[in-house]
């Protein structure tokens, strides 16, 4: 199916990975957005389930697994193009997620990878909705 003008919506999985008092971070590498910093995250793939999708796609962009997975919140990204039609629609499923094991390093669709400190994180140019994610992942958590 198209990302663009698509005929449903599209399940994305985003994860806040915590290590301490740090969270994982991507810069993207691939359009929409490339070169921004975001969570790591990708699309569902059919018969994954979403914890699964969030653990293979942090792997995927960043080399690190994780642990511990529970459900944050979801999100709709919906995007009409100037005549009002639909031009990308994402249900957003995100998780947090603990740091098990690896050393972040860019891969497929994230030119580079980091654990960052809280207060890096809280002044990056975000998505309002990356940082209402992040911030209630550290609640879930108690940091």
């Amino acid at each position: 199916m198209p990302r663009s003008y698509p005929d449903r919506p599209m399940v994305g999985v985003g994860a806040v990975v915590f290590r301490g008092p740090e969270v994982l971070m991507i810069r993207r590498g691939k359009p929409p957005r490339m070169g921004d910093w975001s969570l790591p995250g990708g699309m569902q793939e059919l018969g994954e389930t979403v914890f699964a999708a969030a653990a293979r796609e942090v792997m995927e962009e960043t080399a690190v697994t994780i642990a511990n997975i529970a459900l944050i919140d979801v999100v709709d990204s919906i995007t009409p193009d100037q005549s009002g039609r639909v031009q990308f629609h994402y249900t957003l499923v995100d998780v947090v997620a603990d740091w098990q094991n690896g050393d972040p390093v860019g891969g497929t669709d994230a030119m580079h990878a980091e654990f960052m400190p809280f207060d890096k994180v809280a002044n990056l140019n975000l998505w309002s909705e990356t940082h209402r994610i992040i911030a209630e992942a550290r609640r879930m958590r108690g940091i």
